[in-house]
Parts: C-alpha cells; structure tokens; sequence
C-alpha cells in the first residue's frame, strides 16, 4: 500500500507542476506574444477607419479589464491547488477540487481570450479579416511549435 500511496502522490505532484508550467508558458506567452502582434497588425497593418479604430481600443481596453479579472482567478486556484497538495501530501478529494478550480479557470480564460479575437474580428472588414485571421493562425501555430 506504502509504493501506491507512494506512486499516487508523485502522478498528483506531477500533474500540478505540469499544470503551473503550463500556466505560466501561456501566460508569458499571451503577454509577451499575442497581444503585442495583434495589436500592432490591427492598428498598424490594416488601414483601420477612425471608427474601426475607437471601436477596437474600447474592445481591447474592456477585454484587458476581462483578463485581469480572469488572470487573478487562474492565480488564486494554483495558489489552492499547491495549499491542497501541501496540506494532503496525496491524491485527496481537497486536491481533486483544486485541480478542478485551475482548470476551470484557466478554460474561463481561454474562452474569453477567443471570443475576444472573434469580437475584435467582427469590428473588421472581409479583407482586414483574412489578414487578421492569418495573424491569429500565425500566433497560435508558433506557440504549438
């Protein structure tokens, strides 16, 4: 019982560091990458109208409010899950809700980032959109590799 107890604690430690490691290369790379790229291709690349414009800054000034709201949840729940791993040393009902709430959060933050990108889309004509698309593609595809 001693090794299972022994090889659930290290399946739980290593799903929570994999998860943080995670975290913090999408976080990094949402702050350092994607919204510094979209930013400059919209308001650089795209020949925006002076509507177009002031509409997208009210998008991203909404959405930066959004994410850091989202960004604080997904902080507090990897605070909880390393409180819950600290304090149960095991693969505990406590640890398993900690997990959830981090994974909860972090989808709470990806779905809001993409429907973000699909609203700052929209603001956009046909051929601004193509070339916003390929950006978007562009970006996540360098993060995959």
């Amino acid at each position: 019982m001693n090794g299972l107890k022994s090889t659930l604690l290290t399946a739980v430690l290593a799903a929570a560091i994999g998860a943080a490691a995670a975290w913090g290369a999408m976080t990094w790379a949402a702050r350092k990458d994607q919204p510094v790229d979209l930013h400059h291709i919209v308001h650089e690349q795209l020949d925006l109208t002076l509507d177009q414009d002031r509409r997208l800054t009210a998008i991203e000034a909404a959405f930066a409010v959004r994410r850091g709201t989202l960004e604080a949840e997904v902080r507090t729940a990897n605070r909880e899950l390393s409180a819950a791993i600290a304090e149960n040393r095991g693969d505990t009902p406590e640890v398993r809700a900690a997990v959830e709430h981090f994974h909860g959060a972090m989808g709470q933050l990806q779905l809001a980032t993409i429907r973000h990108v699909f609203e700052m889309r929209a603001v956009l004509t046909p051929g601004q959109a193509e070339e916003f698309d390929r950006a978007v593609v562009k970006t996540l595809r360098a993060d995959a590799d």
